[in-house]
């Protein structure tokens, strides 16, 4: 008996320090919360669980996309940028990974990051021939112009925007100036959110620009328009993103890449269940849109918003990770 006691006492002791052994190796670490909604619930998400899960110490640094993997590739900090839309640094991404300074580890969107021209669902479901955007040129007066109703109003984004100037692009690539098309600047983040709702509350035509993961696309049910012909990166690099280019073609918008980055030195240190909670961690583009909706209507925080995703959304993020994190990521809440 006291054989078996002590064995029993030796087998928790080994386990007790495993545990700790796993906590002290993924130690203090740095996460990048960037400037927008859906990654600063993301990197909140990750500081709650990485620290009542699995004993790190993880605290949130304010990060930008071109500063964050530009100073990751470079410096090996910060040790997690969780949202990176990597299409945008390229060079820099490859430079790093190359080089054995940065590490893809997943994506936590594998929808992607999904730019282009949408209409309301309820359009959608009384047109279901509205499928493409040569679909949608053929029918202005389903889309009328505030100013003028006899012809149809595309909206776009405020100047400054990569996506403000793909759209005016698209809309000489596809003639839709010729097709009775007016292209509207909306002004601003704000005026082009506001011409959406306007849309809906009165249940009116809308079509143009917007993107995915957002809050309004959680609060209002949109459909993204297809191209209706090929993707030719090229010509999309040449032309279609190109303010000044005169000759764009019509294009399908590329559906942009976002992984999780984490800088060498900490993925050579974390271990392998820390590790592996970043691989499985993934949620789809109409989870965060909805999660981001309920952040704005009640004006929650970063912290906040990924504290409800845990309370609400158990069946989800329990299979991210292991069953005693799961337990202790639990009872922290």
């Amino acid at each position: 008996m006291k054989k078996l006691l002590a064995s029993t006492c030796m087998m928790f002791g080994l386990l007790a320090v495993a545990s700790y052994a796993n906590a002290a190796d993924c130690g203090s670490l740095t996460i990048a919360s960037m400037n927008w909604q859906s990654a600063e619930v993301l990197s909140n998400l990750d500081k709650i669980i990485l620290n009542e899960g699995y004993g790190c110490q993880a605290e949130i640094t304010v990060g930008d996309t071109v500063p964050t993997i530009t100073s990751m590739a470079e410096k090996g900090e910060p040790d997690i940028a969780p949202e990176a839309w990597v299409d945008l640094l390229p060079d820099v991404v490859k430079k790093g990974t190359d080089e054995g300074r940065i590490v893809k580890v997943g994506s936590p969107l594998p929808d992607g990051g999904i730019q282009g021209w949408w209409i309301p669902k309820y359009l959608a479901d009384a047109h279901p021939d509205l499928k493409t955007i040569p679909d949608m040129l053929k029918h202005p007066e389903l889309f009328p112009d505030a100013e003028d109703s006899s012809k149809g109003a595309i909206y776009n984004g405020p100047q400054g925007w990569g996506g403000t100037i793909v759209t005016s692009q698209l809309y000489k690539a596809f003639d839709a100036e010729k097709a009775g098309f007016k292209l509207v600047d909306t002004g601003s983040a704000a005026g082009l959110d506001g011409s959406i709702a306007k849309a809906y509350e009165r249940k009116e035509g809308w079509v143009g620009y917007y993107w995915a993961p957002t809050a309004l696309l959680g609060k209002y049910e949109m459909v993204k328009l297809e191209a209706g012909v090929p993707a030719d990166a090229a010509e999309w690099k040449r032309c279609n993103t190109v303010a000044d280019c005169a000759d764009p073609k019509p294009n399908a918008w590329p559906t942009d890449t976002i992984v999780t980055l984490v800088a060498k030195p900490f993925s050579d240190k974390a271990g392998p269940d820390v590790m592996a909670y970043l691989g499985k961690r993934a949620w789809s583009n109409e989870t965060v849109n909805k999660l981001m909706a309920w952040m704005s209507d009640n004006q929650a925080s970063g912290e906040d918003g990924a504290k409800h995703f845990l309370k609400e959304n158990k069946d989800v993020w329990t299979k991210w990770v292991s069953e005693d994190a799961a337990k202790k990521i639990e009872a922290s809440l």
